[in-house]
């Protein structure tokens, strides 16, 4: 059988303030300033979510998770990445790997990258080998260098296929 891949981009963006945790990939980083959300503002769980819908054609984090419900009010983003993970399993697709790329002014996370990646890899049922999560700075330059927002890439492989070429 002929594997079958597919590629999602996923995107997010959240202001920064003070009084809120910056939860990045499920992991508490110590910061002066937190993403600002409906739920727990999780930038990069939002963007893998995204990735993974969109890569199975399974629309966005907005369909699914409305900002406007108050159920997902301060949620736990983990709660979108497991529900994303279930259908795109469900529709015949596995993870193949997550590339992700945070950028954040402050604080510096290579401290925490490893730890990002763990949690990432363990929310999503594969291992750190198969989760890449890099950190950059703005630059100074924008609202993101300002300090006042900080925003996540990812890009997700899926494929369907035998279970031996996918393990």
């Amino acid at each position: 059988m002929t594997p079958e891949f597919r590629s999602g981009i996923g995107y997010d963006l959240h202001r920064l303030a003070e009084g809120r945790k910056l939860i990045l990939g499920g992991v508490e980083v110590p910061a002066e300033k937190g993403l600002v959300g409906h739920s727990d503002a999780d930038i990069l769980l939002h963007a893998v979510t995204d990735a993974l819908l969109g890569a199975a054609g399974l629309g966005d984090i907005g369909q699914h998770f409305p900002p406007s419900d108050p159920q997902w009010r301060d949620a736990d983003s983990a709660v979108f990445l497991r529900h994303a993970r279930r259908l795109v399993e469900k529709s015949g697709y596995r993870l193949v790997n997550v590339d992700a790329v945070i950028v954040l002014e402050k604080p510096k996370l290579t401290p925490f990258r490893d730890a990002i990646r763990e949690s990432l890899a363990d929310k999503l049922g594969v291992s750190p080998d198969r989760v890449s999560v890099k950190a950059k700075t703005a630059e100074g330059l924008g609202p993101i260098g300002e300090g006042q927002a900080a925003e996540a890439h990812v890009v997700v492989l899926l494929g369907r296929s035998s279970e031996s070429l996918l393990s």
